[in-house]
């Protein structure tokens, strides 16, 4: 069973504790990492830094040891899209495999307010842990990135 430290704008976080979470997201994703300042943003947007809707940071630990931790940001929406968007979820290597990641899950889906979507890549091996919570694939995503001037 993993204790959990739980960071939102009204419980706020520290410098080494943004740092530890960021650099473990960075290195825990995988295949899957973005960029250490994308992981910053959104860290930064669920403590409703700069204005931002918010959301949380949920660290799972065993001990002084960090075994996974996930993002959740509002998207400021109710009804025609979620409320809140699944941004990162990763356990450190050694821990998968146990349960932790449906633990972590559980505990940030009883945590957010309103629904929860999340975007998984096909070859996730995630995205069946995420169907057997419940997540369905309803829509196909389509992205246009524009270049940018």
């Amino acid at each position: 069973m993993l204790d959990f430290k739980f960071f939102d704008p009204s419980n706020p976080i520290t410098k080494e504790e943004r740092k530890e979470i960021i650099d473990f997201l960075h290195t825990h994703l995988d295949q899957f990492r973005d960029t250490s300042e994308a992981i910053g943003k959104a860290v930064s947007y669920a403590l409703a830094e700069s204005g931002r809707p918010g959301g949380f940071v949920l660290q799972g630990k065993q001990g002084d040891e960090t075994v996974g931790v996930v993002v959740i940001n509002k998207t400021g929406m109710e009804g025609y899209i979620p409320e809140n968007i699944l941004v990162y979820i990763a356990v450190d290597q050694k821990f998968r495999g146990k349960g932790y990641g449906r633990e972590l899950m559980n505990k940030a889906i009883d945590l957010a307010e309103g629904d929860v979507k999340l975007h998984v890549e096909h070859d996730n091996p995630a995205r069946f842990l995420y169907q057997k919570l419940g997540f369905t694939n309803k829509y196909m995503e389509m992205r246009l990135a524009k270049k940018k001037k």
